[in-house]
């Protein structure tokens, strides 16, 4: 028995694969004990569960879940921690049902507690005898208590194994969280004006119908426009993503619409189009305000007859895809000035959403800040920063015209130069004040100049750059945004006033 002991003890060392181990284990009790069934019980929670089985009725063993309520031979062990012999003829212990629907019967059953280093019992191991005259199990007493040696060798050993296991399932698990995490664009917010808008998302999700989807830049349109995807009747199909605005437009065309080889200078092969290649999926087409009249035309053909014609073909595709839509612009005051097809917009805006801007939806600010600040501290495999009270407040009110986007472009910078673990005011305002916070990250991160007394201006650390921009703002302000007045307060003519509007990126934004 000793030399068993001493192979036995070096075929566990170093194994941490529960499975190999567990089989190891139990084949070398079979071994020495001459019989041929046995299985491996775990309580996990309120039942015992087999992990492990081996004999002819294996399959019918293995996977097999017992409560805790209910009398058993390995409940009775694992309860108690101490080796039983059973008799399950006679064995009140023993539960009966599990072995109605095998075709061998137990004669005799041998059962061994599983420690862990601690001596806590976790499981046990049941060695048994099948043979009619109950004659192949080696009872001596001496010969069981070495047996219990090789017992508690192999059940500490497969122990750690299982909580290696289920240590590096936990692992894997908190990876893959984390990398659902890092890569999930979440939604965030619970404002009422933001709920009414999720509310309707959800109620179009079940909906074939084409949605357009307003709100000034940085709402989240494009995310919105995904969510609805990925919930929605497509979710298995192709999202693919068009924005109409940053291309030429005979480029727009060919993206759109696909081209056949010899269409045009440098069309060398064939080239699907965007609603060819989404056919079965979903086409978000955001800045939709910003396309050119013809192109709209051709938009109006797949909606009514779900069919595009490559540049260069004579022949139509049919398609089948669901335009979702998304602009920044007042549509409906296109349609009125004909700047928008009207019957375009009434197929596109069939499901209507509108995004409130971020200074609508106030109460948001701090779910989005700790939002983006718990995202960044995971891509940067860090700890997230907090922001003290008097950041937040700087956060929440301030007007954000660059809304959401603006808000995690300046988190992403206040992550990068805050070199403690809490965001204080003087990160986003270097230059002290209450009433403006920074564009963006790099040198916007600092306030605009700011009245302090009366004929006297406190420029701060400001650029020319910036004062050039806030002198801007503060003239379209007064004017309420009336582009010919504030040129004419500034002393230039309209014309170059508003050459210098587009230079800085100063741009009205539509309610």
């Amino acid at each position: 028995m000793e030399n068993s002991s001493f192979e036995l003890f070096k075929s566990f060392a170093g194994e941490l694969d529960p499975d190999i181990l567990q089989k190891k284990f139990l084949n070398s009790l079979l071994k020495l004990q001459n019989v041929h069934r046995g299985s491996i019980w775990i309580k996990k929670n309120h039942r015992y569960e087999c992990i492990e089985a081996v004999g002819e009725e294996r399959d019918n063993i293995k996977g097999v879940s017992l409560s805790t309520r209910q009398s058993s031979i390995v409940g009775w062990v694992i309860e108690n921690g101490k080796m039983t012999v059973s008799d399950p003829g006679r064995d009140e212990r023993h539960y009966r049902e599990l072995e109605d629907n095998l075709a061998v019967k137990s004669s005799l059953i041998l059962c061994f507690p599983l420690f862990l280093k601690d001596r806590s019992v976790y499981g046990a191991v049941q060695v048994i005898d099948t043979s009619p005259d109950k004659s192949h199990l080696n009872l001596d007493e001496g010969y069981l208590a070495n047996l219990q040696n090789l017992v508690d060798i192999g059940s500490v050993a497969l122990g750690n194994a299982v909580l290696y296991r289920e240590k590096l399932q936990e692992t894997e698990s908190l990876k893959s969280a984390l990398k659902e995490y890092r890569d999930e664009k979440h939604i965030v917010g619970h404002s009422r004006a933001f709920q009414d808008s999720m509310n309707l998302l959800k109620s179009y999700a079940g909906s074939d119908f084409h949605v357009l989807i307003t709100g000034e830049s940085g709402t989240g349109k494009e995310l919105v426009a995904e969510r609805l995807h990925r919930s929605g009747l497509r979710k298995n199909n192709p999202f693919l993503v068009q924005n109409c605005s940053s291309i030429p437009e005979t480029l727009l065309e060919s993206e759109l619409f696909g081209y056949k080889k010899g269409a045009f200078s440098g069309a060398v092969r064939d080239k699907k189009g965007l609603f060819e290649a989404a056919d079965g999926g979903t086409v978000f087409l955001d800045e939709i305000g910003d396309m050119p009249m013809n192109i709209q035309a051709s938009i109006l053909r797949v909606l009514q007859n779900n069919e595009v014609k490559p540049l260069g073909s004579t022949r139509v595709r049919h398609v089948d895809v669901r335009i979702i839509s998304a602009t920044h612009r007042d549509i409906k005051k296109m349609v009125a000035e004909n700047t928008f097809r009207q019957d375009l917009f009434y197929r596109l805006a069939v499901l209507p959403i509108h995004l409130p801007p971020l200074r609508e939806r106030r109460e948001d600010i701090p779910l989005l800040v700790k939002h983006f600040l718990a995202r960044e501290g995971a891509k940067a495999g860090g700890t997230p920063k907090g922001v003290g009270s008097e950041a937040m407040r700087r956060l929440t009110s301030w007007s954000w015209p660059g809304n959401i986007r603006e808000l995690e472009n300046l988190i992403k910078y206040l992550m990068v130069v805050t070199d403690g673990n809490t965001i204080d005011p003087e990160a986003i305002s270097l230059g002290g004040g209450d009433t403006a916070l920074p564009q963006g990250p790099g040198a916007d991160a600092r306030l605009p100049a700011r009245v302090t007394q009366p004929g006297e201006i406190d420029f701060g650390n400001c650029t020319w750059l910036e004062v050039e921009k806030n002198y801007a703002l503060y003239l379209l302000g007064k004017n309420s945004w009336n582009v010919t007045w504030a040129a004419r307060d500034s002393g230039l003519n309209r014309s170059t006033f508003a050459s210098r509007l587009r230079r800085l990126g100063i741009r009205k934004q539509k309610r």
